[in-house]
């Protein structure tokens, strides 16, 4: 086995995940990566950084909300500074564990920028490296439309954002998506007046509607405005801060704010990495095409995680450089098909996997819905947050769960619960029969399970 070279572009979840799995594998592994760091966006200017930047929101927001339990905290005090160490300690713990792992599985590691050659060599630097197989995971960035890319650090992106150089007195941002309504929940929690801008006619477009209205009400109590149907037209730097005009359905207006967040969407890294020297192919919009397997138009190379599109999650990319690596050797695999959750860690928090009830509709497929409301779970209610739903998606005549969505606190921990659900083929019965403990937000999923049977515990249903 230790003849198979194989190269690994991008130190991200999904380049590491693969080589990792491929050195343990036994296949001779040169990983590639054009940051300080390993980790990628993850974990340098991404999901790592949001999360313990809300966990920080999340506690300021819960010492207020224990005034209504009798429990009076006085306003916090926040060290700006302090707090972007705290962070910064996190990501570097977690990068050195990285570079341990990577030296400990004897993974060649070569920091700069790998420019393909030929299908079978890159150059990195004055080093050439040849291969028998490479697996491209160069990922993306931000989108910052050049109409509004000015040059002020006044204006942020998703990584200029998680740096926290202050508290903005009022932030705009621009994109009601999951990543600008994570960094509006951290800046307001950290005494930012927060607006939201968003063009469609709802937060969190695809998403479902049900456990959105649930965020949505949340938001519009803790954001200074949320504009729908709204966009942003023109943006100008002032002396004051940035003036900037929107326009909606039926008014246009104008504001001045602090700071601008831009947050629309990303872009895939496939730029000058010598992809014309392969037979390597590009989408409209720059992502790369490949098969089911993950394979490319080049046989030798392969493509996995934000650089391929589709949901851009680092626990998808893992998955996908796993499975390459199984391709590779031979080993047969269903790529793309994998029940895939995705948890966006606002507060509320929503989770969601398998099929939604809009797609359901979208596909002509008649399902049955389930929804245990929050308002009746135990557990919910001695935590003050009984504001949440579980929802389960059904096949009517034999209650196969084919999707499960969950808004609520903590509810990206409950998802995975949905996905083995999912994965097994389980049905409503295999999941009300299952024992919850008491009392646990867990108790949802089970209860919800029960609905469909039509002998809930903590709620009255109508015999049909």
């Amino acid at each position: 086995m230790a003849d198979k070279r194989l190269l690994v572009i991008g130190a991200g979840p999904g380049g590491y995940a693969a080589a990792f799995y491929a050195a343990d594998r036994g296949i001779d592994v040169t990983l590639v990566n054009d940051d300080k760091s390993m980790g990628g966006v993850c974990l340098q200017r991404g999901c790592i950084p949001s999360k313990t930047l809300l966990h920080i929101a999340r506690l300021v927001n819960e010492t207020k909300e224990a005034r209504e339990w009798g429990l009076v905290f006085g306003d916090p005090k926040i060290d700006v500074d302090r707090l972007r160490q705290w962070k910064n300690e996190v990501i570097g713990k977690m990068s050195q564990g990285l570079a341990q792992l990577c030296k400990q599985r004897g993974v060649k590691y070569v920091p700069g920028r790998a420019v393909f050659e030929s299908p079978k060599r890159v150059k990195v630097g004055e080093e050439s490296i040849e291969f028998e197989h490479a697996i491209l995971a160069t990922g993306s960035r931000p989108i910052v439309p050049g109409d509004f890319a000015i040059d002020s650090p006044r204006l942020l992106d998703s990584t200029s954002a998680l740096e926290v150089e202050d508290i903005p007195g009022r932030l705009l941002i621009v994109g009601g998506g999951y990543i600008g309504l994570e960094m509006g929940t951290v800046y307001a929690a950290l005494g930012s007046k927060v607006t939201v801008v968003e063009m469609t006619d709802g937060l969190l477009p695809g998403v479902d509607r049900d456990l959105v209205r649930v965020l949505q009400a949340k938001l519009r109590k803790d954001f200074e405005a949320i504009h729908l149907g709204t966009r942003l037209e023109a943006l100008q730097e002032v002396k004051e801060g940035l003036k900037v005009s929107f326009k909606g359905e039926s008014e246009s207006r104008e504001e001045m704010f602090d700071k601008i967040l831009i947050s629309i969407g990303r872009q895939p890294n496939t730029e000058n990495l010598g992809l014309e020297k392969t037979r390597i192919e590009l989408d409209k919009r720059g992502f790369v095409k490949v098969d089911k397997s993950g394979r490319t138009m080049e046989q030798t190379i392969f493509a996995i995680g934000d650089v391929i599109g589709g949901a851009m999650l680092a626990h998808k990319a893992s998955y996908e450089g796993k499975r390459v690596v199984e391709t590779i050797l031979g080993e047969s695999q269903d790529l793309l098909d994998p029940v895939i959750p995705a948890v966006v860690f606002t507060d509320p928090e929503i989770a969601w996997c398998g099929l939604t009830e809009e797609q359901a509709k979208a596909e002509g497929r008649e399902v049955e819905v389930c929804k245990f409301p929050w308002g009746a779970s135990g557990r919910a209610t001695t935590l003050g947050r009984n504001d949440g739903q579980t929802k389960l998606i059904l096949e009517p005549k034999t209650g196969k769960i084919l999707g499960i969505g969950l808004v609520g606190t903590n509810a990206g921990e409950l998802i995975s619960e949905g996905v083995l659900a999912i994965q097994l083929g389980a049905t409503a019965e295999d999941l009300a029969h299952s024992i919850h403990p008491h009392p646990t937000l867990s108790e949802t999923l089970m209860e919800a399970a029960e609905i469909f049977l039509g002998a809930p515990t903590h709620i009255f249903k109508k015999k049909r």
